[in-house]
């Protein structure tokens, strides 16, 4: 069984283990492994996290989220044709209005030390994040997880010598009545699925 099984099994939204009261805060902290740290950051920020092992569970999952929330025959905002033709099948239509029901995408990364979904403009183009349905349904795979902000970065300028993409932006805020700390405050709140699919 997988790390990501396990963790959702135990709990991920568990509260992290009670400090021992011998620990000196001069010792430093436990390392937690990349995988672990992003499922605690992502479910406290507010993100409903669904990990999948193969493609037939990532179909079932969606398949349930438009239940959940009766998107059946409604549009989706999505630039992604590959994702559009995965995901047919569903009486979906796909376009780019920001008044769709949802706002259907992949990611470049997934940043564990603060939970979020860092995207650019491969993913959103130009738009700010406010322009953008409130319902967000995000594709990523286990092998997208990066430790920080600045890794996810030095991997889109691996990946892009010939261009590198503009409008590069992280989105880790998923609960509409969760009160704003001063870090996030003026963030755009989004109500977002995370379907990630394992690939290492």
């Amino acid at each position: 069984m997988s790390l990501f099984k396990r963790l959702l099994k135990s709990s991920a939204k568990s509260e992290p283990k009670t400090k021992n009261s011998d620990h000196s805060k001069y010792f430093p902290e436990e390392k937690l492994p990349v995988d672990e740290k992003f499922t605690y950051n992502f479910n406290k920020n507010g993100g409903k996290f669904l990990y999948c092992e193969n493609w037939d569970e990532i179909s079932e999952a969606f398949d349930n989220i438009l239940l959940e929330n009766d998107w059946y025959e409604k549009d989706v905002f999505c630039i992604n044709d590959q994702l559009c033709d995965k995901f047919d099948g569903y009486n979906l239509n796909f376009g780019k209005g920001s008044q769709s029901s949802f706002f259907l995408s992949d990611c470049e990364s997934l940043v564990a030390n603060n939970g979020s979904i860092l995207l650019s403009s491969n993913q959103i183009k130009e738009k700010k994040l406010h322009e953008l349905p409130t319902n967000f349904v995000i594709f990523a795979t286990t092998s997208q997880l990066v430790e920080s902000i600045s890794e996810g970065l030095r991997i889109i300028k691996n990946q892009s010598r010939q261009y590198i993409p503009s409008n590069i932006t992280t989105i880790q805020d998923f609960e509409n009545d969760k009160e704003k700390d001063f870090m996030s405050y003026g963030s755009s709140t989004k109500n977002l699925y995370l379907l990630l699919l394992e690939d290492l």
